[in-house]
């Protein structure tokens, strides 16, 4: 059974910095694709970071040249970490996975795409 379970949420001032993680375990596949979506109160969900076990890497406009996705040596471990961090990135973190997409899939539908193995999701809160 895949289980993914993130951690690092928290609470953080405006231009302060953050580090999430997700492991994933029961997971054995050996080419897949990662991603962090969050999504707010109110708002749709957003794709925000995506990497797959080449480590090829893919930002959402919002995030670019302020969080950085990666992988650990093992691939099942993922981080995003997060500076300049803003109040509109507060917001509810969750992690993917999926063997079955390689990044030109997430490329078509960033926000929409449908993993198959979610976690269950970590709080971020900025303020101002």
């Amino acid at each position: 059974q895949v289980q993914l379970v993130e951690s690092g949420g928290g609470s953080a001032q405006s231009g302060g910095s953050l580090r999430l993680s997700c492991v994933a375990s029961g997971y054995t596949y050996w080419r897949h694709v990662m991603a962090w979506f969050r999504q707010a109160p109110g708002k749709e969900r957003e794709g925000v970071a995506a990497i797959d076990t080449k480590g090829n890497t893919r930002y959402a406009d919002s995030v670019k040249g302020r969080f950085t996705i990666s992988q650990g040596n093992a691939k099942n471990t993922m981080y995003l970490q997060m500076n300049s961090l803003k109040p509109e990135d507060t917001a509810m973190y969750y992690c993917a996975a999926d063997s079955e997409y390689c990044l030109t899939d997430y490329d078509r539908k960033p926000d929409r795409l449908e993993f198959r193995f979610w976690g269950r999701g970590t709080q971020v809160t900025v303020s101002s």
